[in-house]
Formats: structure tokens, C-alpha cells, sequence
């Protein structure tokens, strides 16, 4: 055998090793010592693969190593961030990842990806079998992958198996290679699918109760204004006991009217990221259950969210986002849930940034400025504003100096008490003026998720509030890990006291608050007796009414998992149906929003 045979295998030893010594000692991600040998024959057979394609060793080994440092390396870094592995669903989240970097960050993540695609080609042959072979083997597994999942499925969970709500473990017991593998091919095993008509309307039966719910209004349908405002990373600092601050980094003004509400808290469904999904839940009132961005593709009929509902109302509906408008395919999203207009980052002066981030003053002043006319007119709005300002990394401005100090050895912890030191003193000006402009409306404010704060919840953990990993957290670390500060302004009657609400209960609550008392999508995810239900991926857990939190991981659940379960499961075809599928649980009174009607940025993309 020529020794240019042996390559492969010497160079995915040395890869191997030194990828696994990064992974451990730089992002502290360890893959378990049983899984390596199984890993590292999987990483062999895909150099192998790779080899046979290639025309020159030089390139082979730059690829190679290109490909095995986004696998190791990438996932090493996404579980140190959010806590989780890549999952197949992040492919689809790239285009917006690129969107949002800029300068040397999009270099970091769009070079090697442009790399790997042009020498793949460049110094791709078919001149030998083994290159045939290798195609073969290829195009097998993934026919496999897609239209026979369970053929691989089934066994790599028996042989290794898996833990539906701790991906992390599941990534260090199996390995990076293997993981990608079983989580690639589970894909498209558990792959969303529109119920039929008996299924959507038997799980519709079971969620809607024999009668109206106690709480629905008699009074009549009272058309006032909503402002709702999803405050990006926006959260409460002083939960970090050993941060030690200095000042109290968020706005005394603010803390006064959040304990008018008794310190309400918005349960969100995810963490650090993906405000997209918060978005979905807080507008169309179904919760968010899996890892992936509902907007890219599980969003795909119009449907009756809270927009369209106000808009059939007589409302005019804008969403305002001072980012480029395709980002998480909102541009699709927003026009599908109802929205007249979408103000993106073209519709806003640059005037007053932090780095890349519009500033919330400057945001909040351009708003009102655009509803002014329809306030003086007293045309019933919905106006919906996602702040951009507070994303990791936390950057000020020059008129922005840090105002907070900390001893604490995570950065994070302190940039981000600056942050919010500035967001809630800017927010608190905010309310100011809209109930001078207008009194009587709805002012809803919450925190999309928690922010990062280090690697591997490093600023939390110090804190003694959560745990570096999901697999230790308690029951009172769930709750901990998903709550963000809520206020809900009723006009004149001021804070309403809604303790720890799912976001995906704020539109019930809004048209609650407006005496609308017609059929509508949310009265699907009416909340079940005793319980406000919070799912995440793979797990879920249940606030009961006695304070306690139960936590329903896997199967055989007790009585009151079981319960909830059977809640999620129903709640979950009608939501297929819904964003889907054919719609056969749509309420019959939602009228369609006119295509007129719509005032968009652009043309709708295709998902």
C-alpha cells in the first residue's frame, strides 16, 4: 500500500487530538472517552471519503481540518454560548447569522465557509474507483438519511442512546461525528407534518372547553391602543448576588413601577438568542417547543395571530425593527401574521448608535414620530417595536460612558450591567411620553430572554443561580433560566399584576384587556387548571398555582406531567394545523386581511 494511503488516517489522529484538547480545556466541553473510538471511526471514514474525491494531499488536509474545526470546534462554542450543540435547524439560521455580523465576525464565520465550499471544488476528481465507491457510500446515506431515518435512528439510540431534552449530554456521550449523524437523521424523522382534518379538529375538541372561559368579557369590544415592546436581552442584573455592584444598574423609575406589578416576569422560551421565537410566541400565542426559528419555516399560511385579530378590528398594525428586513425572515413572517407595515432598518436615521445598534431613545422617538399621525387621528393602533440595542457583545457610544463596575472575572457581567443601565433609563422615557400622548392605552414591555453572560453560564454560575450545565439545573433554575422582567401598563389603571406569564399567553391577555370577546386562535392555549405550562426543547416544566415547579423530562411522566403532556400535544397538532397545515381549526369569524392593506419593505421573500 503507497503511504499516501496512511494520510487520512495520521492526519484525523492528530486532528482528532488536538480539536479535543481545544474543545476541553478552552471551551470546557469534553467528549466522554467512550464515545471516542466510535467518533473518531466515524471522522475516519468521512477522511476517507473526502480522500478519495481529492486530486492533491495539500488540499485534502486543509479541507479536512476546515471541516473537522467547524464540526468540533463550532459545536464546542455554540454549547459554551447557548448551551446546546448544532442542531440540523441551524443551518437554516445561517443566512441570518451572517446578516447580523459585521467587520471581523462575519470574516470569521463566512471564510472558512467559502473555503471549504471552493477547495472542495477545486480539488474534487472522480479518477479513481475509491472515488466512485466514495460517491456511492454518499449518495446511499443520505437516501437513508431522508426517506429511511429510522434505519439509523433506531439503532444508534439503542446502542447509544438519547436524552430528548439534554442535547449537550447526548453530544459528549456520542461525539461530534456521531451526534451529526443521529441528530441529522432524527430530523427528518420527527420532521413537523400537517395533521389531517380528524386529527386537527379531535386535538381542537380536546383544548377548547365545553363552555366560554369564566374571564371572557361581557362588556363590549373597547378599542384601545397597544404598544407592545420586546426589549432585546432585557433583564435584571441584581440577580447576580456576587456581581457586587456598585449602582444598581437598572433605572430606579423603572424598578417602582415593575413592584406596582408585584415584579412580573415573562417566561420565555429560549436563551440568548433566537428572539425570534419570542417574537412568534408574545404575537400568535402558541409556544414555541423545539430548537429551531419558527419564522424560517414553520411559518408558512396566514394566520389569525394578534395582528391580523386587531386588524380585522379596524387597527392599523406596524412592526418596527431598526435591522436589514430579512433577518429571521420576518419580512415573510410579519406579513403573514398580519402586520400593515414593517418598518426595517432603511425607515430609521442612523443617528444615534451603539456600534451597529440603533440606540433605544433614537428608536423610540422615530416610532413615535411614524404613529404620531394616526394617535392625533385617533385611529386604533397596534404598534409592535423590537429594540435592537443590548446584543451581545454589549458595545457603548462615546455619549454612553460604563456607569457600572463589578469585580466579577466575567466581562459580560459588567458590560451588560452598562447596557442596562442605559436600556432602562431610555425605556423609562419612553413610557413617559406615550401615556402623556396616550393614556389610555396598553403599554406591554418584556425581556425577549436572558442575556449571555461567558461562556457555559459563567456569570450565572458565579451567582450560584444556575448551573454550567441543563443536566444540573434544578426545578427553580428552569424557571430562572427562561424569566425576564414584564410590565403590563392597563392605560390609567396602570401596572397589572400577571406574575409569571408564558409570552405565549400575552395575546389572550391583550385581547382580554380590550373586552374582545369573539373566537380566536388563542383560545387554544387557554391555560390548563393550576398550572402555566413552560416548554423548552425536549422537556417542559409546570408553575403550579402552590408555587411548586415540576419538570417533566421523558417518559413515564407522573399525573401532573402527564396532564400537561397531553395539553402540549394537542396544543401542538392544532399549531401544525394552524401555521402548516390546512387550517381546519382556524376560527370561522377571522376575516382575511386585505392584500392592500399591506405596507411592506420590499417584496416578501420566499422562506
Amino acid at each position: 500500500m503507497p503511504y499516501k494511503y496512511l494520510a487520512p488516517l495520521f492526519s484525523t489522529a492528530l486532528l482528532y487530538l488536538v480539536f479535543y484538547l481545544i474543545s476541553t480545556f478552552k471551551f470546557d466541553v469534553q467528549i466522554k472517552a467512550v464515545a471516542i473510538p466510535y467518533d473518531f471511526f466515524l471522522q475516519l471514514v468521512v477522511a476517507y471519503m473526502l480522500f478519495a474525491w481529492s486530486r492533491r494531499i495539500w488540499i485534502f488536509l486543509v479541507l479536512q481540518t476546515l471541516l473537522a474545526g467547524v464540526l468540533y470546534i463550532g459545536n464546542a462554542v455554540k454549547i459554551s454560548f447557548f448551551g446546546g450543540p448544532i442542531m440540523p435547524d441551524d443551518v437554516h439560521a445561517l443566512r441570518s447569522l451572517l446578516l447580523i455580523l459585521d467587520g471581523w465576525r462575519f470574516f470569521a464565520a463566512a471564510v472558512p465557509l467559502a473555503a471549504i465550499a471552493s477547495l472542495f471544488l477545486f480539488n474534487f476528481t472522480m479518477r479513481h474507483w475509491s472515488a466512485y465507491l466514495a460517491s456511492m457510500m454518499a449518495i446511499l446515506l443520505g437516501m437513508t438519511i431522508v426517506y429511511q431515518p429510522d434505519m439509523i435512528v433506531g439503532p444508534l439510540d439503542k446502542h447509544f442512546g438519547n436524552s430528548v431534552w439534554d442535547q449537550r449530554s447526548n453530544y459528549l456521550w456520542h461525539g461530534a461525528t456521531m451526534y451529526s449523524l443521529q441528530e441529522g437523521s432524527r430530523y427528518f424523522l420527527l420532521a413537523d407534518v400537517a395533521p389531517d382534518v380528524n386529527e386537527a379538529q379531535e386535538a381542537a375538541y380536546n383544548l377548547l372547553p365545553a363552555q366560554p372561559p369564566e374571564d371572557r368579557s361581557v362588556k363590549p369590544f373597547t378599542p384601545r391602543n397597544v404598544h407592545l415592546v420586546l426589549l432585546e436581552s432585557f433583564w435584571d442584573p441584581n440577580g447576580l448576588k456576587k456581581a457586587h455592584y456598585k449602582q444598581n444598574p437598572l433605572a430606579s423609575e423603572f424598578r417602582k413601577l415593575w413592584k406596582g406589578a408585584n415584579y412580573a416576569h415573562a417566561m420565555a422560551p429560549v436563551f440568548g438568542g433566537y428572539t425570534a421565537n419570542s417574537e412568534f410566541e408574545v404575537l400568535c400565542g402558541f409556544p414555541v417547543v423545539k430548537d429551531n426559528v419558527k419564522f424560517e419555516r414553520q411559518l408558512l399560511n396566514h394566520v389569525p395571530c394578534l395582528p391580523r385579530v386587531l386588524a380585522d378590528k379596524g387597527y392599523k398594525t406596524t412592526a418596527s425593527h431598526p435591522n436589514v428586513p430579512v433577518f429571521w425572515n420576518r419580512v415573510n413572517a410579519y406579513e403573514r401574521m398580519g402586520f400593515q407595515t414593517y418598518w426595517s432598518l432603511d425607515d430609521f436615521v442612523q443617528d444615534d448608535m451603539n456600534r451597529e445598534f440603533l440606540s433605544d431613545v433614537s428608536l423610540y422617538r422615530q416610532v413615535l414620530d411614524k404613529i404620531k399621525p394616526a394617535l392625533e387621528a385617533k385611529q386604533p393602533i397596534f404598534d409592535y417595536i423590537v429594540t435592537y440595542f443590548g446584543h451581545w457583545n454589549y458595545p457603548l457610544s462615546e455619549s454612553r460612558p460604563p456607569k457600572i463596575s463589578s469585580p466579577s472575572p466575567v466581562e459580560e457581567v459588567t458590560t451588560y450591567a452598562n447596557t442596562v443601565y442605559y436600556k432602562s433609563r431610555e425605556l423609562m422615557g419612553f413610557i413617559a411620553e406615550m401615556q402623556k400622548r396616550d393614556p389610555d392605552g396598553i403599554i406591554i414591555l418584556f425581556g425577549d430572554h436572558l442575556p449571555f453572560l461567558g461562556e457555559n453560564f459563567a456569570g450565572y454560575v458565579d451567582s450560584g443561580v444556575l448551573a454550567s450545565s441543563r443536566s444540573e439545573f434544578t426545578p427553580e433554575m428552569f424557571k430562572f433560566y427562561v424569566s425576564t422582567p414584564m410590565l403590563v401598563l392597563n392605560g390609567r389603571q396602570g401596572p397589572v399584576k400577571v406574575g409569571s406569564l408564558p409570552l405565549y399567553q400575552v395575546p389572550a391577555l391583550v385581547l382580554k384587556l380590550l373586552n374582545y370577546d369573539e373566537p380566536s386562535i388563542m383560545d387554544y392555549t387557554h391555560p390548563v387548571q393550576g398550572m402555566r405550562i413552560r416548554p423548552l426543547p425536549g422537556l417542559h416544566f409546570d408553575l403550579l398555582d402552590d408555587g411548586r415547579i415540576e419538570v417533566c423530562k421523558e417518559p413515564p411522566y407522573n399525573e401532573v406531567c402527564q396532564k400537561s403532556a397531553e395539553w402540549l400535544r394537542n396544543v401542538n397538532t392544532v399549531s401544525n394545523d394552524l401555521f402548516i397545515g390546512r387550517q381546519e381549526t382556524r376560527p370561522q369569524y377571522s376575516s382575511p386581511l386585505l392584500v392592500q392593506d399591506v405596507d411592506f419593505v420590499g417584496p416578501p421573500e420566499k422562506p
